[in-house]
């Protein structure tokens, strides 16, 4: 019985990485097809991915999203973060764009592989998380009406990277410790793969950050 419960577990949780997969090639792919899309209707995108996130968190428990919702989603994201793509590959060059997806995909892998192959329980970081998210939003919208100098923005996107590398930490490490059930793993996509493109976002900023400082 131990056994094919663990079988079980791992089998739902390589259901989720699989997942993952299809859903960052299906936003890379949507990145493709947003340099054709009018700039107004990729503004619109954005308004498009958010409520549909807030139909996710509300139907989660209740019914559950479906991985072809959750490649909608991504798909429509990847074509939202075209401009942010493009204007970072404008300002930084192609090269290091290229350079910060690779840095995401190695911390992903390692932040997995810690998280996974430890017997520490992560999800004491729940709390201090979402705290760090709220400052993170706070901040964010501070940005809006202050300029922030280099100090400020340095630590604004630190703070941002790390909080999502403890995201990832504390989604692979309740997943290995509790285990993830059928109707949860789109779901369980869905928030690792924000947490990666969140990660690869303030990376890219930190790129930035360095540029214009030389």
């Amino acid at each position: 019985m131990q056994g094919a419960y663990a079988v079980s577990r791992s089998h739902l949780m390589s259901r989720v990485f699989f997942g993952l997969f299809l859903s960052l090639l299906a936003s890379v792919i949507g990145l493709g097809v947003g340099q054709f899309v009018p700039p107004l209707w990729l503004h619109m995108l954005w308004f498009l991915d958010i409520a549909m996130l807030f139909v996710a968190m509300f139907v989660r428990r209740s019914k559950g999203i479906g991985m072809p919702f959750v490649l909608v989603f991504t798909f429509v994201l990847g074509m939202g973060l075209y401009p942010t793509i493009a204007a970072y590959a404008s300002a930084i060059g192609a090269t290091l764009v290229l350079e910060a997806a690779a840095i995401t995909g190695a911390s992903f892998l390692v932040a997995a592989l810690v998280a996974s192959r430890s017997s520490f329980d992560f999800t004491f970081l729940r709390g201090f998380l979402f705290i760090g998210l709220v400052a993170l939003v706070l901040m964010g919208l501070a940005s809006l009406f202050i300029n922030f100098g280099t100090t400020a923005a340095l630590v604004y996107t630190w703070l941002g990277i790390a909080i999502f590398i403890g995201y990832i930490l504390f989604d692979v490490n309740r997943m290995v410790h509790y285990g993830v059930s059928e109707q949860m793993v789109p779901w369980m996509v869905l928030s690792l793969y924000l947490d990666i493109v969140n990660l690869f976002l303030f990376i890219l900023q930190l790129f930035g950050i360095n540029t214009s400082r030389r």
